[in-house]
């Protein structure tokens, strides 16, 4: 008998959903209609004592609420922002995330949507398939990014890792951080508006959140300027996005390559029709490899919370 009722507001992996199947009783709040989510809170709220979630899924409060008994929410995402995580902890109720495991294929994406906006791969590859490489000969230059520097907003762990891979291109770091870093020996800069103002090239590697939320202002991206790049794999709210558009329309940036967007899976109709925008769908952690890692500590995490173990990646 599966005694312990676990509430999945979003899928894990296959692999990691049989091993929940096999020791949990699941019920699936994410395959449920509207009527479907009220009748299974009404029968079974009192006895769910986790939830598995995503970024992408979330965690209100409202759902919360219809939960009594819950004693942790497992979430495989590194993000926070989308999950009521003052409100959990004020309930007593345990919060995990996954953090280090993306780490490389989210810097990864970062460099490239570097390469690709500023080497302009998209329109070069339109170049071929057009035929305008045989009707028009070769395409205008790009930029390189050897000597460029790279301001990086945030230097935790998925900042650094960008910071040594745009070395090995031949880049100059630049950072702001709400402090120093010591293990560094990067130029540090104590406002975003004056890094923004001496850098090639933006990129936010903060979380989302209230905290965070428009960081990269209007008077930021003008700092950045017209010969400037913004790349955003962090989260679409950390980025005044309407000004951002307004910009790259005016040309008074010289491009962008967003992975994230302020109102998912929506993006706004004027980027669209940019060639010196990138745009990708949120998929920076996208990677069989990744995935089914964060998948992993979100059944590792359950496991050691009713074994009555230290929690593995606790918030």
């Amino acid at each position: 008998m599966k005694s312990i009722h676990v509430l999945l507001v979003w899928p894990n992996r296959p692999e990691q959903m049989a091993m929940l199947d096999d020791v949990y009783h699941l019920h699936r709040y994410d395959l449920a209609s509207e009527e479907g989510r009220v009748s299974m809170l009404d029968e079974f709220g009192e006895q769910i004592r986790a939830v598995v979630t995503t970024h992408g899924g979330g965690l209100e409060k409202s759902l919360i609420d219809r939960l009594p008994n819950l004693e942790i929410v497992a979430c495989s995402s590194v993000g926070l922002d989308t999950l009521c995580v003052d409100e959990c902890k004020a309930r007593g109720i345990q919060v995990t995330n996954t953090p280090n495991v993306l780490t490389d294929d989210v810097a990864d994406m970062a460099l490239l949507l570097l390469l690709a906006t500023v080497r302009r791969l998209v329109p070069g590859i339109h170049w071929v398939h057009s035929g305008d490489w045989v009707n028009k000969g070769m395409m205008p230059l790009n930029t390189s990014v050897h000597g460029k520097t790279v301001g990086i907003v945030g230097l935790g762990r998925i900042g650094k890792a960008i910071a040594h891979r745009a070395q090995a291109f031949g880049m100059k770091i630049c950072y702001y951080g709400r402090r120093q870093s010591p293990d560094v020996d990067y130029t540090y800069y104590d406002t975003i508006e004056a890094l923004a103002h001496d850098v090639d090239i933006l990129m936010p590697a903060i979380p989302g959140g209230e905290s965070t939320e428009g960081l990269i202002s209007k008077p930021v991206l003008k700092a950045l300027g017209p010969q400037g790049y913004f790349i955003n794999i962090a989260r679409g709210s950390v980025v005044d996005e309407n000004a951002l558009v307004e910009l790259l329309c005016a040309g008074e940036l010289a491009g962008a390559g967003l992975d994230v967007f302020a109102d998912e899976p929506h993006v706004p109709e004027a980027l669209l029709a940019l060639d010196n925008v990138v745009l990708q769908p949120h998929c920076s952690s996208g990677t069989y490899e990744t995935r089914g890692r964060m998948a992993q500590l979100v059944v590792d995490n359950l496991a050691a919370h009713f074994a009555g173990k230290a929690l593995i990646t606790p918030v």
